[in-house]
């Protein structure tokens, strides 16, 4: 008689998955609030639906992964901090609607389960709730032998917050004479790494602990740069109704693609070139790859995050608020007459 096979002879591991979960639990609770009525491990997340200091509340939701920046986690080992982008993505993502964030569910899925960088990776999603006041009320890892490279996971975030209806930021009141103040970011963020890596480790052949002179430190250490979560510069601002018109998360597509989706038709955006500094790192990809200035403005945000738009008469205090936020800020533009695209002037 043959030996019996076993689930976990073909590859998948319940006690490396419950060990996991035990971990993820501890993590996770970290983040509970008096509105989260359920614990880690059943088969939903339970979050009190009674928003007494809104009117009429909106759900704001939406879902990201953080793409191949996860080829650089890979590499170095490091993975709390690429979870913790994901989270910061997620909020900006809402955040733009003038929604504060509630709760938040991942999905982490691996060929074989390693409950040692699960659990680097869900401590830098707990991290991000945390600074986000927001629950992380569930998840979903998943063992699939055979489907992912030894060593290799793929990540993805999915996040609900609530704003007042009467506060929706939707950018149908833009007009004319606007100002646009972009909020810096801190590197790649989490787009454009497929470019990057290219650029940086195939053309220039930089080793991932290589110290690179025009950044001031290695590879990995600029390609593992966090991705700047902009609710606590914002907080503030978006309990005032009206002030801001506006407001657009610099992801993939750059400025010139972003900006136009908060647009009105007859509007542009027109940028004033060098009205902030653009990091090093994407002026060294730039040359290293004679990189054509449409590509570079379609794939990497160029140093600015977060844009804001905003009627002139309330920038002094927009510029306050910054200001006690300790936030960075530059005026990079103004609202034109126009057919809802950007331009640089």
């Amino acid at each position: 008689m043959k030996d019996p096979i076993r689930y976990k002879d073909a590859g998948v591991d319940i006690d490396a998955a419950n060990q996991a979960t035990e971990q993820i639990k501890k993590l996770a609770r970290s983040t509970f609030n008096e509105n989260v009525f359920s614990e880690i491990g059943g088969f939903g997340g339970m979050f009190n639906g009674v928003f007494p200091d809104t009117r009429e509340p909106v759900l704001v939701s939406s879902c990201d992964g953080v793409g191949t920046k996860l080829k650089v986690a890979f590499a170095t080992g490091v993975h709390n901090t690429i979870s913790h982008d994901l989270v910061a993505h997620c909020v900006n993502d809402i955040l733009v609607q003038g929604a504060r964030p509630l709760f938040f569910l991942d999905y982490i899925a691996t060929g074989k389960l390693d409950p040692e960088v699960v659990s680097q990776i869900v401590d830098g999603l707990a991290a991000g709730c945390r600074e986000s006041n927001c629950a992380l009320l569930g998840g979903e890892t998943a063992e699939m032998p055979g489907l992912y490279a030894d060593g290799e996971y793929d990540l993805a975030g999915f996040i609900v917050g609530v704003v007042d209806r009467h506060r929706i930021i939707n950018g149908a009141r833009i007009t004319e004479g606007d100002v646009v103040v972009g909020l810096p970011s801190e590197g790649l963020h989490t787009n454009g790494y497929s470019l990057a890596r290219k650029l940086l480790f195939d053309i220039a052949e930089y080793k991932l602990d290589q110290t690179v002179p025009e950044l001031g430190c290695t590879a990995a250490e600029e390609l593992l740069k966090p991705h700047k979560c902009y609710l606590p510069a914002l907080e503030r601002l978006i309990e005032h109704e009206g002030v801001i018109k506006g407001l657009a998360h610099i992801t993939g597509g750059g400025l010139i693609e972003n900006i136009p989706r908060i647009l009105p038709a007859n509007v542009d955006v027109a940028l004033k070139e060098g009205s902030w500094p653009v990091l090093p790192v994407f002026d060294l990809l730039r040359k290293i790859g004679g990189v054509p200035s449409e590509d570079m403005l379609r794939t990497f945000n160029l140093g600015i995050g977060m844009v804001v738009i905003a009627g002139p008469k309330f920038l002094q205090f927009i510029e306050d608020k910054f200001n006690c936020a300790r936030q960075e800020y530059y005026v990079i533009g103004e609202v034109v007459n126009g057919s809802g695209n950007v331009r640089f002037v």
